[in-house]
């Protein structure tokens, strides 16, 4: 099995790796370092006292009696060494190559005084003897353990307390690095130009408040050429109804026969498509108009009823009694597209409401028409954007309806989505974020 390293994807995780490394080298170097420091102090410290005791022990020893030393012996031990009172256990002659350094520290305490020899024991445990001869003759020997330093038990804990410390601080740091740019990123995410987006908060360190702004410019050119197109478009189509009405007028005084009827069939379509573009135009600045709390059910039951009074097949079902705060007359636009949409293609239409899991109140609008294609459903909701193979010029759509009924929805916080109907038809559904409330 292959193992590769392979570097973060995120820019919060690849800081956070540079810094957790390069925080744990460092600390390890420091820990190393002062391990170093502290063992050749104690290591120092040590072998001074044993010169001092060695010397002192030894002093004691040969000036008492022969009788009085075994009872000294136990407050001449130490944990590292001790004395014996013979010859010592059987060993093999030290080589000085090999002998530990506090083999010189007893021989500068007590080598000028005495005959040292040295040997070393075998064992599970490997330690060396001193063997010496007092004043009176009698054997003394110097039983040594050699031991490391013992390391201090509260320097680990501090050590990973430092490393914890250091993990704390570097993610709260990487957080703060990386929240501009987060925020950053959710904006442009976000942004649309049919939309009134937020503006970015301006503060923090320089170099956010820089992108923060540059970024809120950005938005405001992008806003203000879309509507110096959306006005273009008003101001062309809103001048095209005049010259169209004059043809009109002029088209009056034809004699009866099939060139007028082709021409007066033409004057019509061009003046549907130029009411289009002008109520396009508009639909970018619906969110203008000021928003009121409206009874959702009577709202919808006088759409339907005003189709119904005109023979259409419009059928309202999912009444919940909620009261909306949303902009009325956008509303009814977007609704009015959606449900002639429905009556042109299939005949009839079906508003069904409901409310979704997330709190937002669903209106679809169903029909049992040909559908749309699945590549197609986002494509028709873009301006002069046409489905040639069931919704066509000749059943005298421009591409615009579904174009405004969008703008207008995303003017109201909303958004819509089309999709296929199982069985056939299409379910065109408004998703407002409004909240809704009980009526009373």
């Amino acid at each position: 099995m292959n193992l590769s390293l392979r570097w973060p994807r995120t820019l919060a995780s690849r800081l956070s790796l540079i810094f957790l490394i390069g925080l744990i080298l460092a600390q390890g170097l420091s820990f190393g370092v002062q391990y170093y420091e502290r063992y050749q102090s104690a290591k120092t410290t040590m072998l001074g006292n044993l010169e001092t005791d060695v010397s002192t022990s030894v002093a004691i020893l040969d000036r008492l009696p022969a009788s009085e030393r075994p009872a000294w012996l136990p407050r001449l031990t130490r944990r590292n060494y001790n004395y014996l009172l013979d010859e010592g256990l059987p060993g093999q002659p030290m080589v000085p190559e090999d002998a530990p350094i506090s083999v010189s520290s007893i021989q500068d305490a007590i080598g000028q005084a005495y005959a040292l020899t040295f040997t070393d024991i075998p064992g599970p445990q490997k330690h060396y003897q001193a063997h010496l001869r007092l004043g009176d003759g009698s054997p003394l020997t110097i039983d040594v353990r050699p031991a490391m330093t013992p390391l201090s038990p509260w320097l680990p804990v501090v050590l990973l307390g430092q490393l914890a410390l250091l993990i704390g601080c570097t993610w709260l740091a990487v957080r703060i690095a990386v929240r501009p740019l987060t925020r950053l990123s959710q904006a442009v995410e976000t942004l649309d130009p049919n939309a009134h987006g937020a503006r970015l908060d301006e503060k923090g360190p320089t170099e956010v408040v820089h992108a923060a702004k540059a970024f809120n410019a950005m938005q405001e050119r992008i806003a203000a050429y879309l509507k110096e197109r959306m006005q273009l478009l008003a101001a062309i189509s809103h001048d095209l109804q005049t010259p169209i009405t004059r043809m009109k007028l002029r088209a009056e005084f034809m004699d009866d026969g099939i060139e007028k009827d082709k021409l007066w069939s033409d004057l019509g379509e061009m003046e549907h498509l130029v009411r289009e573009g002008v109520a396009y135009a508009r639909s970018i600045h619906g969110a203008t108009e000021a928003s009121c709390r409206i009874n959702l059910d009577a709202f919808l039951d006088s759409l339907v009823f005003d189709y119904q009074d005109t023979g259409k097949d419009v059928q309202l079902s999912g009444k919940n009694a909620a009261v909306i705060d949303t902009r009325p007359h956008a509303l009814r636009r977007v609704l009015v597209n959606l449900v002639d949409n429905a009556l042109k293609f299939g005949g009839s239409a079906q508003i069904h409401v409901q409310l979704t899991g997330n709190g937002q109140l669903a209106i679809q609008v169903l029909d049992r028409g040909p559908g749309i294609s699945e590549h197609e459903l986002t494509e028709v909701l873009k301006p002069f954007y046409r489905v040639e193979s069931s919704r066509n010029r000749e059943t005298g759509g421009t591409g615009l309806g579904l174009a405004i009924a969008q703008q207008l929805a995303i003017a109201m916080g909303g958004s819509l989505t089309l999709s296929n109907r199982e069985g056939g038809g299409l379910c065109a559904e408004l998703r407002l974020s409004r909240e809704t409330a009980p009526a009373s």
